[in-house]
């Protein structure tokens, strides 16, 4: 007589998505941990004054000791970055699928912004300064410009992407316009919109820090001239590592977004 295998218990789901989490933050906080250890070891030994390159211990020690300070211009820098992204999206998607749906539009319009899109922002930068002064709006508004175009031609290509034929069948089914956009359309361009939000995320933090760099009062832009103009090398790095935290948190948090709005495409 054989012997029946004993069957192996269904893995937990739940478990098996608290490993992933768990392995996605661990792994990139071994590589920091690697990198500044080494950071920390090899500039003393190879003679590199502080003024050029400080250690690790040095700035995040000038972190703690200002983070009063560097806390309140990162949340002038957060509110450029949410409101310059935030901007974008709401704009371009509704845009894209506008073009796409309307094909004159398409043809009259894309070119234009085709055009203005291979003007630098960068060049244009000091001119916002110079239209609507130091304040919050000139930094958004480039903020918005750097992130518009990724996220409008990833919505473009989303809702051109589905088959003419899914449409068809929808209408054949009785299905109304906003039904058909709402259920088909939209979860079928949400996959595109993303990777160019994603892209945008990236974008977002280099407008806000150009259009401080440019003319500004207050952020983390404004704090880093003023750290290179006194050579303060340290709270030039404390300035760069808030801001990497900051463009950290604003990236998982798209992430997270696409997982709330995408669950068809959860790891079971």
């Amino acid at each position: 007589m054989t012997d029946v295998p004993a069957t192996r218990p269904a893995d937990d789901p739940g478990a098996s998505r608290t490993q992933e989490w768990i392995s996605a933050v661990a792994w990139p906080l071994a590589s920091f941990a690697v990198l500044l250890l080494a950071w920390e070891w090899l500039v003393p030994m190879a003679g590199i004054p502080e003024y050029i390159l400080p250690i690790p211990s040095a700035f995040f020690e000038r972190l703690w000791t200002d983070k009063a300070l560097i806390f309140q211009h990162t949340l002038v820098t957060a509110n450029e970055i949410v409101l310059g992204f935030l901007m974008a999206a709401v704009i371009s998607i509704p845009l894209g699928y506008v073009i796409v749906s309307v094909r004159i539009l398409e043809k009259a319009i894309y070119p234009v912004i085709v055009f203005f899109q291979l003007v630098p922002k960068i060049a244009i930068a000091p001119l916002f300064v110079v239209w609507f002064g130091f304040g919050l709006f000139p930094k958004v508004l480039l903020t918005f410009l750097l992130c518009f175009f990724p996220t409008l031609v990833a919505s473009m290509t989303g809702f051109r992407a589905l088959d003419e034929r899914v449409l068809y069948l929808t209408r054949s089914m009785g299905a109304s316009a906003w039904q058909t956009f709402r259920y088909v359309r939209v979860p079928a361009a949400l996959t595109y919109i993303f990777s160019g939000l994603k892209v945008s995320a990236v974008f977002a933090a280099t407008g806000a820090i150009v259009g401080e760099f440019v003319g500004a009062n207050a952020g983390l832009g404004y704090l880093l001239l003023r750290g290179t103009s006194f050579l303060d090398m340290p709270l030039i790095f404390a300035c760069l590592v808030a801001l990497s935290v900051v463009g950290i948190v604003f990236s998982y948090l798209v992430d997270g977004l696409e997982v709330l709005l995408m669950p068809w495409q959860r790891k079971s």
